[in-house]
């Protein structure tokens, strides 16, 4: 217990420091919200992969996902590494970081906003931003409560309170470049953190082929492999088809996720960009692929603790029992790793919903000739007021981990992913198109919860991304388009003119080349 509280101590110490040594770039609202744009591609790298994994992907969805898929489930983890970040960065980050610029665009309802010329967008984008967020901050502080109950047998309401406080005041201190720097450590721990706990439960079960083996004997309790053993190490699991689903929605989700895109708006240069494609996907394969790997085993360890008082498998209670037959160290590693996760994602998700309200709703609708010190000024207030909320939230979860943050994903990257995507490469985007998409992505989302046609939020979500992709195009081809004019100055960005000085010479070229 010593040792675990040492370094949690150490851990939260070193977090403050942070905020504290980052107030110099936090004077100004660009350098508040996105750093100056001047932060380099570890930094940006492991910004994202540390807002990407947080103790929902560590707790929730490896449990959850593991227990139902198996093996299978660590497909999801290579996923989130091809798609959710290979390609998220090749694809979005240099045409993101152009025109965001370009536009001056801090946030994403700023883009809407600019892009389109419609500032009914930005305040209707900006509203959805706030409130969908919320519901993903309150999974992150559950899972994480979860392990600290279990490794310090501390309630879970003082867990929330105690993480909530820390994240808001180094975030609060330090802006965006607080969290860069508080993430690229935290990062390093994650890092270390899932190699070293992953080789520790399978150390446990006898090594990596009897672990297999012993899953292997399992038989399947999902259609359609109902009752067949060996349906958890099959190559595509007993559920192939709900497993794309949660792929989908976990790796293509990030596309479209505000707090995601805006790690592309801050990022320095070129060669940040392709050199953070690299760091960004080596993370995601060893982080994402390791909590789904060791997830994965989650059936061997089936007991009384991770079943409710209605006999129902509680899925946030799996992982939190595998890890307590570790060793107190290493219990001490997997607190502060999952800890290091869930407050790189919360100080991002804090920071997105307190600079899009203040710079896209408040500034210039409530707030008239609103100054640069008041928008900071305002920024600080908003944070506390979102991790309040989302506290409250925490302490009464309405549902398990992986639907809350199904609810979120699904809304914000349904609204948003696809007038994004082909908002930074296609001129014939509309306006139309746009509300087509944000009424698809909220209405598809928050409809199943009432009217479960698509089953769970996570495949509602993954429903409203694709509905979205297939709108935005037909919509935009039946609507009035953008002035010409005006398209050709937005895309302007992406084309450079360069005028070729040559050396006049006597004769023809005919004869020259003779």
């Amino acid at each position: 217990m010593v040792i675990k509280v040492i370094m949690l101590v150490v851990f939260f110490a070193g977090m403050v420091a942070v905020g504290i040594s980052a107030r110099r770039h936090a004077v100004s609202v660009q350098g508040f919200v996105l750093g100056g744009r001047s932060v380099g591609p570890w930094l940006t790298a492991f910004a994202y992969g540390t807002s990407y994994f947080s103790a929902v992907v560590f707790v929730g969805y490896a449990g959850q996902f593991g227990w139902k898929y198996g093996l299978s489930a660590t497909w999801i983890g290579l996923g989130n590494a091809a798609i959710g970040s290979l390609l998220a960065w090749a694809v979005l980050g240099r045409r993101t970081r152009i025109m965001s610029q370009h536009l001056s665009a801090a946030t994403m309802p700023a883009f809407f906003e600019k892009r389109f010329d419609s500032k009914p967008l930005k305040i209707v984008s900006s509203v959805i931003i706030f409130i969908f967020l919320i519901p993903y901050t309150a999974s992150i502080y559950n899972g994480l409560s979860r392990l600290f109950e279990m490794a310090f047998g501390v309630p879970y309401a003082v867990c929330v309170v105690v993480m909530a406080g820390f994240t808001a005041l180094y975030v609060i201190l330090g802006g965006y470049m607080a969290t860069a720097i508080s993430d690229f450590i935290q990062g390093i721990i994650m890092l270390l953190g899932i190699v070293a706990v992953v080789a520790a439960v399978l150390s446990g079960q006898g090594g990596f082929m009897e672990a297999v083996y012993k899953l292997a004997q399992l038989p399947s309790d999902a259609a359609p492999t109902l009752g067949q053993p060996g349906a958890f190490t099959a190559f595509f699991g007993p559920d192939p088809v709900n497993l794309l689903g949660v792929v989908i929605l976990t790796s293509l989700g990030t596309w479209g996720l505000p707090q995601m895109i805006q790690k592309f708006y801050a990022i320095r240069n070129e060669k940040a960009v392709r050199t953070g494609t690299v760091i960004s996907t080596v993370f995601a394969v060893i982080v994402s692929g390791g909590c789904y790997f060791l997830g994965g085993f989650a059936r061997l360890f089936d007991a009384p603790e991770i079943y409710g008082a209605d006999g129902a498998v509680v899925y946030d209670s799996i992982i939190p029992f595998m890890l307590s037959k570790l060793p107190d160290i290493l219990i001490g590693v997997v607190v502060v790793l999952v800890l290091s996760a869930s407050m790189s994602t919360l100080s991002s998700l804090v920071l997105t919903s307190s600079s899009t309200l203040t710079l896209d709703l408040i500034k210039d609708n409530l707030w008239k000739n609103m100054k640069e010190e008041s928008q900071i000024k305002m920024m600080r207030v908003l944070i506390a007021v979102f991790v309040a909320v989302s506290v409250l939230l925490a302490l009464d979860p309405p549902a398990f981990i992986a639907q809350l943050m199904g609810i979120s994903w699904g809304a914000l990257a349904g609204a948003f992913l696809a007038p994004f995507l082909y908002g930074i490469y296609w001129k014939r985007v509309t306006r139309a198109a746009v509300w087509a998409s944000f009424a698809c992505g909220v209405g598809l989302t928050v409809g199943n919860l009432f009217f479960p046609v698509f089953g769970s939020a996570i495949n509602a979500g993954a429903a409203a991304m694709v509905l979205g992709l297939v709108v935005v195009p037909v919509v935009s081809l039946v609507t009035p388009r953008q002035p010409d004019g005006r398209l050709k100055e937005i895309f302007s960005c992406y084309q450079v003119e360069k005028v070729l000085h040559k050396k006049m010479v006597v004769g023809s070229a005919k004869d020259n080349e003779e």
